[in-house]
C-alpha cells in the first residue's frame, strides 16, 4: 500500500528557485514523497503562479537569494494573494543571519543549504501541521 495521499489530497507547493538544477531536483523529491508542485525561476513567475494556479497552494518554498526580488519580499507579496499559503525559506545563510539582515522573521522557517530530502520533508510537514490547527 502506498503511502503517498490521493491526488486530490496532495499538499501543493510552490518551489521558487532561480537555479534550474536546484528546482527540478526539489520537484522531483516532492513528487516522490506525496506533493503537487508548481515551479517558479523567479518572484514574477512565482506571482503569476499564486494569481493563475486554480487550486489551493498550501506552502510557497523559496529561496531568500531570488534576483531582483528577496525571497522575504517575494513572500509578503505572495501571501497577501494567498493569505493561507505557509512559508518555508531555503538559504545558504544561517537563520541568524538572515534575521539580522531583516530579510526573515525570527519565528520563520529556514532550511539551510544544503540539506536532506528529510529535512525539506519534515519542514513541509512541521508548516501544514501548524496550518491543520484550529
Amino acid at each position: 500500500m502506498s503511502q503517498a495521499p490521493d491526488a486530490e489530497n496532495r499538499p501543493t507547493v510552490l518551489v521558487v528557485d532561480d537555479e534550474e538544477d536546484l528546482r527540478d531536483i526539489m520537484r522531483r523529491m516532492l513528487e516522490r514523497r506525496g506533493f503537487s508542485t508548481l515551479i517558479a525561476g523567479d518572484s514574477q513567475e512565482a506571482i503569476a503562479a499564486c494569481r493563475d494556479h486554480p487550486g489551493e497552494i498550501d506552502i510557497l518554498v523559496t529561496d531568500l537569494g531570488l534576483p531582483g526580488v528577496s525571497g522575504g519580499e517575494l513572500s509578503r507579496t505572495a501571501t497577501e494573494l494567498r493569505p493561507g499559503m505557509r512559508v518555508v525559506y531555503i538559504s545558504g545563510l544561517p537563520k541568524e543571519m538572515a534575521v539580522a539582515e531583516g530579510s526573515i522573521e525570527p519565528d520563520a522557517l529556514l532550511v539551510k543549504k544544503p540539506f536532506s530530502t528529510e529535512l525539506l520533508i519534515e519542514a513541509l510537514r512541521s508548516v501544514l501541521a501548524e496550518g491543520a490547527t484550529p
